[in-house]
């Protein structure tokens, strides 16, 4: 017996306990590293190609204001083994991409400010810095790089209640001198990332367990957990304090939009606050609606300018009625029925009930079917039915007929909608003044990579767990007939993951059209609204009121007239792309890092341009009194223009002959180039009946048994750019 516990047990104990000690200091980070900015190549691109990248764009240029490296935490938590991730991508890597990859003339940094740590923030700005010191004459510079954070704020509640949803905001700064910009970035919490509601010893469970599942390939979660560590131990600032007073080693938040535009009004620099992700349902709520930011001090106008209304989450452009509960003659809230193409996934949680129900008596299946839709406009759809896959959903909750529209649409937080409501009483700060953009938004330091149609997990952010990992917690078991009353994280970890991956697309862009390619050029064409969005392809558009009092009138410009305003379009499609990158990036960046960074596909144009295929026009007249419908205000489309075929480019005039000064009327224009193929162009690839009704779905997800590495889901798409509106208002 002594032998036994000298030799098995004893060693066993020993093993045990070390163990054991392994798991606190994996969970506490202790022999992670933290990651450096990186190394940014120090070659520029050659003048003579900037030269005749002028000569082709006629001085638009094309930028993205959204990126994300991986000291934002959920990018990091992406490039996990465990997530199929490709690794780190620091802020080095987003400069060389902007540059050398996309050809980009203009990008912004934008990392979750809620766990931007003060190292991390100084890397950051050490990265920009260093970013356009290689950049060549500042007055002629091959890239401009702005430097910003993410404002992340949401809440599972609308108007009219005391946590309103504000949604999430970038924050873009002019200038990048350490006595130019702000001390910390700020975030929407008074914390850090990964403080409440989650306890830090389910934080330190929680990483130990992510880490043991991969001990093959401890390093990155060794780093994750030191990353968390960091933003853990750093204090919260102090609220109510002037942020020039601040320490500098704390994280600062701002819960409202209003102590946000305070502490940017503190501090006094010039800034663009740029609403994004709007209409985006997987953080806001149905109930959520923009005209709760017109309330007093909760919008800005001269740093809300612009309005992301597009990226690689999505379009959040359009307003439509989508009813998803109707109140009883009690007022209790009921699933509404399928009307207008819109199907709400209460409905059709209840249809997939339905189906399971056999021979079971009528009543008792329809029953069933009410408890469903009930608890499914309490929750998740996907948590109440078990054993779905993500095809079973069809287009619930969906824009329908909406062309790469963001997953589970909010209508009331649309750009049409923003641009509609008003708040009389809070003077100019009551309406909303957007022009129009688009960007990335990508979570893998890649800037504008919209430039062409491939590697849909690259160039875009579908992210799934590792199947091995999808087996163990999101593979959704058999399918029951009865709805589930308590659910687990496989309904929404699993079909809900995996549907929404279906709804990420590559990028889109924002051009200016901008006097000179310098800094200041840049971000006074910003401010002034002289830009548009593209969903990726860099479409030239030019969009100008003609008979303005003071002469033409570009877009973005807000004209005081009484006779009917006559406006001209002119629009070409982007270049058609080469395959592979041009020879002045293969000499400049290794195979190796062409093939990390840029995945050995360059924005790389042709001189072959795609044909426009339309021009249509978007009227809006905003409300007066702040009562009228929203939807009896927008006109989309107002007027639709087709375009010649052969590639040459369209231009149309048009004029309003009812307006008669006597109220606001705001026009865009959106330009259509001819279909191409898009990944996730046709997010659910449904078939369809005579009606367009949605019969059979196949969805593109990122996770599970139905992923396919090599399916870029591709489906045509009219590529387009979304004009900055031209305000006309009465006289004075």
């Amino acid at each position: 017996m002594r032998v036994i516990l000298r030799w098995v047990l004893l060693p066993l104990a020993l093993a045990t306990a070390a163990l054991v000690g392994a798991i606190v200091l994996l969970s506490q980070g202790v022999t992670g590293e933290r990651h450096l900015r990186g190394s940014i190549q120090p070659t520029p691109i050659p003048p003579e190609i900037i030269a005749s990248r002028e000569t082709r764009q006629t001085q638009i240029l094309f930028g993205d204001l959204h990126v994300h490296t991986t000291y934002s935490g959920d990018a990091f938590v992406f490039s996990l083994p465990l997530m199929q991730g490709e690794g780190v991508h620091p802020p080095a890597d987003a400069c060389d991409f902007a540059r050398f990859c996309a050809e980009l003339d203009f990008w912004s940094i934008n990392d979750h400010a809620e766990g931007l740590t003060p190292w991390q923030w100084n890397e950051t700005k050490q990265a920009i810095r260093e970013c356009n010191a290689v950049a060549g004459d500042p007055a002629n510079p091959d890239l401009v790089s702005f430097l910003g954070w993410e404002w992340t704020q949401s809440a599972p509640v609308g108007r009219g209640s005391q946590r309103p949803h504000f949604g999430h905001k970038n924050v873009v700064l002019l200038d990048t001198e350490e006595d130019a910009v702000p001390t910390r970035p700020i975030g929407a919490g008074e914390g850090g990332l990964f403080d409440a509601p989650i306890p830090g010893s389910v934080w330190a469970l929680l990483r130990a367990g992510i880490t043991l599942g991969d001990l093959g390939n401890l390093r990155p979660y060794l780093d994750f957990n030191r990353f968390t560590r960091d933003v853990r131990n750093t204090d919260a600032c102090p609220d109510d304090v002037p942020v020039r007073e601040l320490p500098s080693n704390c994280i600062e938040g701002a819960s409202t939009p209003e102590k946000l535009f305070a502490k940017l009004d503190d501090w006094g620099f010039r800034s663009l606050v740029i609403p994004h992700g709007t209409s985006w349902g997987i953080h806001a709520p149905p109930t959520a609606e923009l005209g709760v930011q017109l309330e007093a001090g909760r919008n800005d106008p001269a740093r809300q300018r612009l309005f992301e209304v597009y990226s690689g989450h999505g379009a959040s452009e359009v307003h439509r009625e989508l009813v998803d509960f109707e109140l009883d003659e009690a007022g209790n809230r009921q699933c509404a029925p399928p009307r207008d193409g819109y199907l709400p996934c209460c409905w059709q949680a209840g249809e997939i009930i339905r189906g399971r129900c056999g021979d079971t008596e009528p009543e008792v299946c329809d029953a069933r079917v009410a408890r469903t839709r009930a608890l499914a406009l309490e929750r998740s759809a996907y948590s109440v039915v078990s054993g779905t896959r993500p095809g079973d959903w069809l287009e619930c909750g969906q824009l329908p007929g909406g062309s790469l529209a963001a997953f589970e649409y909010r209508p009331n937080m649309s750009a049409q909608y923003g641009l509609a409501v008003r708040e009389p009483a809070q003077g100019e700060a009551g309406a909303f003044r957007f022009g129009l953009i688009g960007s990335s938004d990508n979570h893998k330091a890649r800037p504008g990579p919209g430039y062409k149609e491939t590697q849909r997990k690259a160039f875009g952010d579908a992210y799934g767990l590792r199947r091995d990992w999808y087996d163990r917690i999101s593979a959704p078991g058999p399918p029951a007939p009865e709805p589930v009353e308590e659910p687990g994280l496989a309904g929404l970890l699993g079909v809900g993951f995996e549907r929404g991956a279906s709804f990420y697309y590559t990028a889109g862009l924002v051009a200016v059209h901008a006097p000179g390619r310098d800094r200041h050029s840049i971000f006074d064409a910003l401010e002034e609204r002289h830009a548009y969005g593209t969903s990726g392809p860099r479409i030239q558009l030019w969009f100008n009121l003609e008979n303005a009092p003071g002469g033409p009138a570009l877009m973005g410009s807000e004209v005081g007239m009484d006779e009917p305003p006559r406006f001209v379009v002119r629009a070409s499609g982007a270049f058609e792309q080469l395959p592979g990158c041009p020879a002045h990036t293969t000499e400049r960046l290794s195979a190796e890092r062409l093939e990390r960074l840029c995945l050995n596909e360059c924005h790389h144009p042709s001189d072959v341009r795609i044909p426009i295929d339309r021009i249509e026009v978007v009227r809006i007249r905003p409300q007066v009194t702040g009562d009228e419908p929203i939807g009896d205000r927008i006109d989309d489309p107002w007027r639709v223009f087709p375009c010649a075929a052969d590639g040459s480019g369209c231009e149309v005039h048009f004029e309003d002959t009812a307006y008669d000064g006597s109220e606001e009327i705001l026009y865009y224009v959106r330009a259509l180039q001819t279909a191409t193929p898009a990944v996730n162009g046709s997010p659910m690839r449904c078939e369809r009946d005579a009606q367009g009704r949605c019969l059979r779905a196949r969805a593109c997800p990122a996770a599970g048994p139905d992923f396919d590495p090599d399916d870029d889901c591709l489906s045509p798409v009219n590529e387009r750019a979304w004009s900055s509106p031209i305000w006309v208002r009465p006289p004075g």
